[in-house]
């Protein structure tokens, strides 16, 4: 096995290596290092997020730079301040025993005067955001005269953010001898026009296939209706009580709105994005590097150059319109060999985006059920328990007050004082999901999917059903779920699409339990008038209309519900309607 000691590194570059507990190189950085020492040729190297490019070029440029040198000797582009900075703190940490090195880190959204007057300490590395580094450049207060290497870190994403004219006039202003080393996880044609144009001979490698998922990314999409969206983000955060990750949105209000509602929901969560001013960002982004935040909700932008290797979910709260940015978050958990989840939340329109991505990323997304309150609960029950285990108990602090504490709960014993602690800790959460409802976009839909591909289909699973009452007679969807669960209280029926129309009500049913369901309706009236089911009639008619997200009807003793104070996670129905109108759900 390769380590760091095989790549021909200086010892004190080694040392720094070790002190931060790596040993072993990434795929990239041991395609690159060995080379990069002993070669002035240029380099394209492909590679995902996460894969350890900064070391990949940094080490090789720190083992060679002339520390007697006070001219600025390597320039490193960089699409975002965060990366700027990230990057910055890695060549700290790398060049920690190395004596003589100065680097400084050159970004916009602060004054530009304290940078200029850092340059005055003559750092032979800049990292730097484009925009930041032509405006030094022009005011002629940073010379590239004398730089030997020039690194265009995530060259893709420059370019996919309008960096082109300022990596055009930077590159220009470069000596024709320096060495160019591209970085980026895939080669748009931009990229390979700027290759052509300032790199000679330039060998390329690659670190795995560009576009394949890091092997250790469990990839999981649930569907639900789209005003489910929000509430199936609460319900994936309750199953994973120890979550750390990424929610990525698709605009800057979006996020801020996410963000908003999770923090009202008594979330630890917070936003990044755009808007936000830099001391605000870089509040967020300490913060939720310190872990004091369980999920930030952020932008693709915003999110560049955070580097955080214990995610353990990255959530796409909405799709991307490009793999390539999907890989891009994805690639974010499942780092240090450690499994990730890349969770997507879509609607049932999007189901075709599920299988374009698993052809693009060579694996597989699974389709997952939204969890049920009752899943959730036992899921939180349990992860309290386990923390009640692993309390350290202090006997020198609580043991005066044990003697009164015993005589407190004399007259209680070992169960039911168990049961009363559980209780006081979990009373709240049980209450708030007691009545959730299944989310699920029409559960029979979604594996349905599979079922028309091998030649079923929607109709094989549901029997279509009608009942003689409407708007008219105040009918509607929860009401019709209601008489399902009286009539057949120990069966679990799946209900699929409802129809109610002026003085008739057609609705889907799990083709297993059509008949008892026609037999229980004629056992009970409702609202004390005669209720009649049949089999068929003219609702759903030439397979459009009809409510598109069905209901998984549970049993009376489990049946789950939304927790009370949240609109979108209630059912949130209303009574019928005006009888001269036709209402499908």
């Amino acid at each position: 096995m390769t380590t760091f000691h095989d790549t021909g590194l200086r010892p004190e570059i080694l040392s720094a290596v070790e002190a931060l507990g790596f040993t072993t190189p990434t795929p990239i950085q041991q395609k690159t290092i060995s080379l990069l020492l002993g070669s002035k040729r240029d380099l394209i190297a492909l590679a995902q997020t996460g894969t350890g490019k900064t070391a990949a070029f940094s080490l090789p440029i720190l083992n060679n730079i002339d520390t007697n040198n006070e001219s600025v000797q390597a320039v490193i582009l960089c699409p975002t301040r965060e990366l700027c900075l990230q990057i910055s703190r890695d060549i700290e940490n790398y060049s920690k025993f190395l004596k003589g090195i100065r680097s400084l880190a050159v970004y916009g959204g602060t004054p530009i005067t304290g940078q200029l007057k850092q340059l005055k300490d003559n750092p032979q590395i800049i990292i730097g955001t484009p925009g930041r580094t032509l405006d030094m450049v022009n005011r002629k207060k940073l010379d590239l005269a004398n730089v030997q290497w020039l690194v265009l870190d995530e060259a893709d994403e420059m370019l996919s953010m309008g960096f082109k004219d300022e990596l055009d006039a930077i590159l220009a202003g470069t000596p024709e001898t320096k060495q160019v080393l591209l970085f980026s996880a895939t080669m748009p044609k931009e990229i390979r026009h700027i290759a052509a144009k300032y790199m000679n001979d330039a060998e390329e490698v690659s670190a795995g296939k560009v576009n394949v998922s890091n092997e250790t990314i469990h990839h999981i999409y649930y569907m639900v209706s789209a005003k489910d969206r929000y509430v199936a983000l609460k319900r994936i955060a309750d199953m994973n009580p120890n979550i750390y990750a990424i929610i990525f949105c698709r605009t800057k209000a979006e996020t801020q709105e996410v963000a908003d509602k999770l923090g009202q929901d008594g979330y630890n969560a917070d936003a990044l994005h755009g808007d936000l001013s830099q001391a605000q960002r870089d509040y967020v982004m300490g913060r939720f590097r310190k872990g004091q935040l369980q999920m930030l909700v952020a932008t693709d932008v915003a999110a560049r150059g955070l580097d955080v290797n214990e995610l353990s979910h990255v959530i796409n709260y909405n799709l991307p319109d490009d793999v390539e940015v999907y890989i891009h978050r994805s690639g974010r958990t499942g780092r240090a060999g450690k499994l990730g989840q890349s969770v997507s939340i879509i609607h049932t329109k999007e189901l075709g985006r599920i299988r374009q991505l698993e052809q693009k990323i060579g694996k597989k997304v699974d389709y997952a059920r939204v969890p049920s309150g009752k899943e959730i609960c036992g899921i939180q029950l349990f992860n309290l328990i386990d923390k009640m285990k692993a309390v350290e108990i202090n006997e020198e602090q609580i043991g005066p007050y044990m003697e009164a504490i015993y005589a407190s709960l004399s007259a209680y014993d070992k169960e039911e004082i168990v049961k009363r602690f559980v209780s006081a800790e979990f009373n709240r959460f049980l209450e708030y999901y007691k009545d959730a409802v299944d989310i699920n976009a029409d559960a029979g839909r979604a594996t349905g999917v599979k079922g028309m591909r091998d030649g079923g289909g929607r109709d094989s699973k549901f029997a279509k059903l009608s009942i003689n009452h409407g708007a008219i007679s105040k009918m509607n969807p929860r009401m019709l779920i209601n008489l399902i669960n009286e009539h057949m209280p120990r069966k679990s029926v799946e209900v699929g699409r409802i129809d109610i129309q002026k003085s008739m009500t057609y609705f889907e049913v799990d083709v297993k339990y059509k008949d008892d369901l026609i037999a229980a309706f004629e056992k009970s009236p409702y609202r004390d008038l005669e209720v009649r089911a049949v089999i068929g009639g003219n609702s759903f008619g030439g397979g459009s209309g009809g409510r598109e997200e069905g209901f998984r009807r549970k049993r009376n003793d489990d049946r789950p519900s939304r927790p009370s104070g949240d609109r979108n996670d209630r059912g949130g129905y209303g009574g019928g309607g005006k009888s001269s109108s036709r209402k499908r759900y």
